[in-house]
């Protein structure tokens, strides 16, 4: 299921998941926490991060409005059709890839040098693969970690310019 805009909780595998992930990074490399402001993204920032560091929400970062199809199901959701055309009611990848360059550039405005970790969604994260390695839509979708099965304790990005 995509859960989209809908407020979803985090589920019990999502909770264990955030718990384990505590124990795969190196908290003091980090300066500063940012998390969807959908609950099943905040609450896996406050598993993993707790009191440890400063948790703080964005909108810009939560995941594609899927439109009619937020709640439904995987097969619903295409990517590879919705590049530049909307969700019906909903919006793009473009318009997620719009989002999350404001969000990068207020980065690299205010938090410039600072290690900063994101607690978001899939179509945010690979906006920013697009994004900060200048490959396309089609390359992303293709490569996406969810595909190839290939997870890993958090992605490391360089912001220099946006």
């Amino acid at each position: 299921m995509h859960h989209g805009w809908n407020d979803a909780k985090l589920s019990e595998k999502g909770i264990e998941q955030s718990k384990e992930l505590r124990n795969l990074i190196n908290m003091d490399e980090i300066d500063v926490v940012f998390s969807s402001d959908l609950s099943r993204a905040w609450d896996s920032a406050r598993y993993t991060f707790k009191e440890d560091k400063t948790i703080l929400q964005d909108a810009k970062i939560r995941e594609c409005n899927y439109g009619i199809y937020n709640g439904k199901n995987k097969e619903n959701v295409k990517y590879e059709d919705h590049i530049d055309v909307p969700f019906e009611e909903g919006e793009s990848l473009l318009d997620v890839e719009i989002r999350i360059t404001k969000f990068l550039k207020y980065l690299l405005e205010f938090y410039d040098g600072k290690t900063v970790a994101l607690v978001s969604h899939r179509a945010p994260q690979l906006a920013i693969e697009k994004i900060v390695y200048g490959k396309t839509w089609e390359e992303v979708i293709e490569k996406d970690w969810r595909k190839t099965k290939a997870w890993q304790p958090g992605w490391t990005y360089m912001l220099e310019r946006i």
